[in-house]
């Protein structure tokens, strides 16, 4: 595609990746997703702001041709990570005259990941600016989103937000601007529950810290622009700062069935009971909608067959994730099956480390097949989310408990 005005003077010239579907062989990519890379001109000098992915740096440089780009004077370097700054090297090839800017911490990862020289890198300070000419960059630091050398660029005079990763989806569309907002809300909240939520609290720094930046448009690094930028900044802050739902998410790998019934079971009981239920069978489920759910559920319940003493690999890895993302869950219970022993229970609970806060509920180990005892149990356990759920009413959005 060609590179698109933005304003007179600003041109998105990045890629757009429709065919990837993995990313850093970890975060599954559904729906592709773009490296946004955008041409700021001033009446002296011209900036980039952010470059793309290596692997589709030729196409950088094509959209740069089309626009009549013959000098460039700053790469903006928000972010050392290489789907934003991979392409830098090359970019300082071909243009000798231009230095990267970056944060006093990414001009250390610049030179670690890419091997750029110190002389042709360019430090700025938390809220230093610099002059285009008749345009004006404002750099703000926002460390741990999700590095902790990330920062964002404000472009003034046109009121402009780069964000960066900050308000990201990994979304691929022909849309330049947001239009199906309900599609950019289940991407962004995938971004968010799969790289920014470990980092909630120096989110909520951050999203202090631009709150009162007057805002046309915000141009993350990823996904659509939002030239409503309120829809994004509104549901950040929701998934940072409210409480949890009124919702559960069981998670589960059977191997004969055994706890594929105890997980159906437990998931029609805390539905009917008046609690929202997602079921993820962890052999085919999509992760990342996992993730999403993590975002804000009160509860998760894990269950898993015994493998040689322990949990089953893909529930250790599902709790493992869950571990790492740090999600503001309330409540977590274990249910499993084994035939003659194992420490599931204690496997489980040292790997959930990370969330110290959480009160686990009386897990549920049978051996073999459930009998009725163990759907009696089952029940209580049903009852116990339910009745955590109630007691968390003033702050929990009970849609349907009676």
């Amino acid at each position: 595609m060609r590179p698109a005005n933005i304003k007179a003077g600003i041109f998105a010239v990045g890629v757009i990746d429709w065919n990837r579907r993995m990313f850093d062989s970890l975060i599954p990519l559904p729906d592709g997703t773009s490296y946004n890379s955008f041409l700021v001109q001033g009446s002296e000098k011209t900036a980039l702001i952010d470059t793309v992915d290596p692997v589709v740096a030729g196409s950088l440089f094509k959209h740069l041709e089309q626009a009549g780009v013959n000098r460039i004077d700053y790469v903006i370097a928000n972010h050392a990570e290489q789907d934003h700054s991979g392409s830098i090297p090359a970019v300082l090839e071909k243009f000798p005259e231009a230095k990267a800017v970056c944060s006093v911490k990414c001009k250390e990862f610049l030179q670690d990941l890419l091997h750029i020289p110190a002389e042709r890198i360019m430090e700025v300070q938390d809220g230093q600016t610099l002059s285009l000419g008749n345009r004006t960059l404002k750099f703000l630091y926002t460390p741990w989103v999700h590095w902790p050398e990330t920062m964002v660029t404000y472009l003034q005079e046109d009121k402009i937000l780069f964000s960066c990763d900050f308000f990201s989806s990994h979304l691929a569309t022909s849309d330049l601007y947001v239009v199906d907002e309900a599609r950019v809300y289940e991407a962004a909240k995938r971004f968010f529950a799969e790289i920014m939520m470990p980092f909630r609290a120096n989110i909520e720094k951050n999203l202090e810290k631009i709150k009162d930046l007057p805002m046309d448009l915000i141009v993350p690094s990823h996904g659509p622009i939002y030239d409503n930028p309120q829809f994004i900044v509104k549901l950040w802050r929701s998934w940072v700062f409210d409480e949890p739902r009124n919702k559960a998410i069981i998670a589960y790998v059977s191997m004969h069935g055994s706890v594929a019934l105890m997980a159906d079971h437990l998931a029609q009981s805390i539905a009917r009971k008046g609690v929202e239920v997602r079921l993820y069978d962890l052999a085919v489920a999509d992760i990342g909608k996992l993730a999403i759910d993590l975002v804000d559920s009160a509860t998760i319940i894990l269950g898993t067959p015994t493998v040689l003493a322990g949990p089953h690999p893909v529930a250790a890895h599902a709790v493992f994730l869950v571990n790492a993302l740090r999600p503001r869950l309330k409540y977590a219970g274990i249910v499993g099956s084994y035939n003659w022993g194992g420490k599931t229970l204690e496997t489980i609970k040292a790997m959930l480390s990370n969330l110290s806060n959480i009160e686990l509920l009386e897990p549920i180990l049978i051996k073999g097949m459930p009998r009725e005892k163990d759907y009696i149990n089952l029940e209580k356990m049903a009852d116990a989310v339910v009745e955590k759920h109630r007691n968390l009413a003033k702050t929990l959005p009970l849609h349907v408990i009676c």
